[in-house]
Parts: C-alpha cells; structure tokens; sequence
C-alpha cells in the first residue's frame, strides 16, 4: 500500500493551519487625522514626531526593558483606513506607485502600496524616549495615521537590517526632488514650534495625489489640528493659510495616493 502521501496536507488545510488572527499591542498617536499628507515612506520627515501609545494589556514595563539602548524601532501595523475597491476585490496583482506618476502598473508585491492581500505595514521610526512606566514610546520619522493599530515591534538591529548595497528596483531609477516650501513667518508661527520643522518636511515630500497635480489649485491637509492650505507651482510649495480646527476628527478622504 502506498502510503507516501497519506500524511500530506492539502492547500486548503495549509491555509486552514496558518491562518493568523491578529491584536493590536499599541496604537500610533500622530498628528495626521487623514491620509492626506501623510509621508508616503517612513523617515522621510525625521523630524515628524508620534507617539506609540501600549493598549492596557500589553503595557508593562518589562516588556520594554532594554527596548531604549536601540536607536531605531520597526513597527508592524495595519492599513485600517482603507477605502473599498470599486470593483468589490480586496486586492489587486498590479498598482501604480505615485513615484512613476501614477500611470505606470507594477506587482503588487514590488511596492509598498497598501491595497495588499494582507494590509499590513512596516516602518522604521527612530526611538525619541522610552516611558516603560506610562506605556509609551515617543519616535520620530513615523509614516502613520492617527488611530493606527501596532501589532508588533521588533527593534532595528544595523548588522543584520542595513543593507547600503541593495537595488531598490524602480525607485532607483527615479530622481526624488523635494519642493522648496515657503512658509511665511506669521503662518509658521501660528504652529506649534515642536511640530514646525517636521510639517515644513512633510510639505516638502508633496502631499499631493500623484494622478491629479493642478497648478494654482489651493490644497487643504490637516495636520495637528490646523488646516494647513498651499499652492504648488513648479518645484515651489507655498502657504497660505493656517486655520485652527479644534481637536476633533476630520472626515478622510478616498483617496489612493498613499500607494508608496
């Protein structure tokens, strides 16, 4: 009797057996209430601060013992905000990254864009202080929306993690400008001096949607709380205004151009 397969496990069972349920350890208190304007990489505005926020059951000091002699964490969180495809699918094999303008198709497994299979992130924030007692970690560089689960945290460990070597595909390829921004002095000084410099960064990376740029048009994103409105002409960012929106939550837009 042939027995080779008998203890073989099928696809289904596999999928079965793997299956991962998972739970927030910790949630990310940002000053992005919206996916607008949100860096599309983290680090990209290393001055932009967050705070990892411990849920009650995972908030022990001992947990964290020995987490502040890193410099750099890695977060694990979830796309919670997605927008529903129109075509009913949780996925697409292909998407357009907005660093080849928003036209261009590439595997889904090539980019970061948060329309996965699973919608799961990866940042890499650098760890400002560690306060085990109270159950929070303030890092800067954070990619993340308001609200946004943590369902891990590993840290950065440089011999195993840097690779200064590696090709970076298609991103490599494409020169990455920043804009220059102009702040005028009396709207600069109507934010809160801790969040000047990593709002002046983030206006730099180009909030905009990649698929629509129109020059002249007055754009709007909240950040901590402020209606920050600029115009972008050319390479050249400009403010406009900067209106107080009180601390409520603003209504997110649908809009994709968080694919990174």
């Amino acid at each position: 009797m042939d027995r080779t397969n008998e203890h073989s496990i099928t696809y289904d069972e596999r999928e079965e057996l793997t299956e991962l349920t998972l739970k927030p350890v910790a949630y990310i208190k940002s000053d992005f209430h919206e996916k607008f304007g949100i860096p599309r990489q983290s680090g990209l505005a290393s001055e932009l601060t967050a705070t990892v926020v411990f849920t009650p059951e995972f908030r022990s000091p001992e947990a964290v013992r020995g987490l502040s002699e890193y410099s750099y964490l890695w977060l694990i969180w979830g796309f919670h905000a997605n927008s529903p495809r129109k075509d009913g699918k949780t996925w697409s094999p292909t998407v357009r990254p907005p660093r080849l303008g928003g036209n261009t198709r590439v595997g889904v497994f090539a980019t970061r864009s948060p329309n996965r299979p699973n919608p799961i992130g990866l940042s890499s924030v650098r760890i400002r202080s560690v306060d085990a007692a109270a159950g929070r970690i303030l890092v800067s560089g954070a990619d993340l929306l308001d609200g946004t689960p943590i369902y891990d945290l590993k840290p950065y460990v440089p011999y195993a993690d840097s690779h200064p070597d590696a090709a970076g595909g298609f991103t490599d390829r494409i020169e990455y400008k920043k804009l220059s921004v102009e702040f005028p002095p009396e709207l600069l000084n109507r934010v809160g001096t801790e969040r000047q410099e990593g709002l002046i960064q983030v206006l730099e990376q180009d909030p905009r949607d990649a698929y629509e740029k129109k020059p002249e048009h007055v754009y709007g994103m909240i950040f901590g709380g402020q209606d920050i409105r600029f115009t972008v002409s050319g390479d050249r960012l400009t403010v406009v205004d900067v209106a107080d929106r009180g601390n409520h939550r603003v209504k997110q837009r649908h809009a994709s151009h968080r694919e990174k």
